[in-house]
């Protein structure tokens, strides 16, 4: 490592926000070698006598080079400002986070991606929208954001992992230490199959502070943000604002106007800051993406009613011809010319083994 990354490596120990990480950097004159750090003299305002001395106990390589090799161990990769793997969605935010602690998939940062935040709390209105939005807009292969908090976060995550879809969580804590507790397993998924983000060192606590801040980094890292349910005291509205300051698009779905639940998406929608969403294509048409799943059931509301009765026996799964057969109420010879013209127009594919699915 050239002397900068080890002292980047040497800074993510501590916990400064990204302004103050900015100011000691500044000051460093390029000379990024501990025995400068170590004999500087810092300006109180940037580090105090106090914080400069506790630092230097901790200026040591083989210190940096152990607190490294453990994080690799833990699969647990440090991007900072300065590497050419940090998102480009980042890159030119005014307050971004000069390190992004990092577990799963990292393309997915550069990806077309939605936020979706709201209430810890919803209602199940707010929990049918969230499951049906974020279902319809992970399949057609936007990249779901969220900050895995109870309520609307943790439902949009888990909705995306069960469509096969792409998520990232964004923490207010570190890496090792999930909050909530109680969302472990579901961090842990998404650390397979998706991807965990801090700017916080892996065993920073959550704070009060850590969550509104982090937000920032949920904007940013979004085309746009869907706020499904929220109070006007919801700490989505952080969410919210730093949207407006980046340029991104706000999408709100309206609610019951006597529900409190509803509050912040009514007024935002009201005051034009948000745009009303009544369904996915709403969002999708904004990302110029075509809908598979309409296109799909378009095509099938277009079929005689006998190959819709044969796509209506898949729609719960894959079935055998033997099954098909005996089910459709077809001759052999109408259901394989049935069955041929459903595959030529890429409605049905055959399997191994016999088997029938929809595409």
């Amino acid at each position: 490592m050239t002397d900068l990354q080890k002292f980047l490596v040497f800074l993510s120990q501590f916990d400064f926000n990204y302004s103050k990480f900015q100011q000691i950097i500044d000051m460093m004159d390029d000379d990024f070698s501990l025995s400068h750090f170590c004999k500087m003299k810092f300006d109180k305002s940037v580090l105090t006598n106090e914080s400069h001395e506790k630092m230097k106990e901790k200026a040591d390589y083989q210190r940096i080079s152990n607190y490294y090799k453990n994080m690799l161990d833990q699969d647990i990769k440090l991007i900072t400002k300065f590497d050419d793997d940090y998102p480009r969605k980042l890159a030119d935010l005014p307050d971004a986070p000069l390190f992004l602690f990092c577990k799963g998939d990292l393309k997915f940062m550069n990806e077309k991606a939605l936020a979706v935040v709201g209430t810890r709390k919803p209602t199940g209105y707010g929990r049918m929208v969230t499951n049906k939005i974020v279902g319809d807009v992970a399949q057609n292969g936007v990249v779901i954001v969220s900050g895995l908090a109870y309520g609307v976060d943790s439902i949009a995550h888990r909705k995306c992992l069960e469509v096969g879809g792409k998520t990232i969580a964004v923490l207010g804590s570190g890496l090792n230490m999930i909050y909530p507790a109680e969302h472990q397993d579901l961090a842990d998924e998404i650390a397979r199959k998706g991807l965990l983000i801090s700017e916080y060192s892996p065993n920073k606590t959550a704070t009060k502070y850590s969550f509104p801040q982090r937000n920032r980094i949920i904007a940013g890292l979004s085309e746009g943000v869907l706020i499904t349910e929220a109070s006007i005291k919801s700490g989505t509205i952080h969410t919210k604002d730093f949207a407006l300051d980046y340029g991104k698009n706000i999408y709100a779905v309206p609610g019951n106007i006597d529900s409190s639940a509803s509050e912040l998406t009514n007024e935002i929608i009201k005051t034009g800051q948000a745009q009303c969403v009544t369904n996915s294509l709403d969002i999708l048409n904004d990302y110029n993406i075509y809908n598979k799943k309409e296109d799909k059931k378009s095509r099938i509301c277009q079929l005689s009613l006998e190959e819709q009765a044969i796509t209506a026996l898949l729609e719960d799964g894959m079935k055998d011809i033997d099954y098909l057969t005996k089910n459709c109420n077809l001759s052999i010879s109408e259901f394989n010319s049935y069955l041929t013209s459903l595959e030529i127009n890429g409605i049905i594919s055959r399997l191994p083994g016999g088997f029938i699915s929809l595409n």
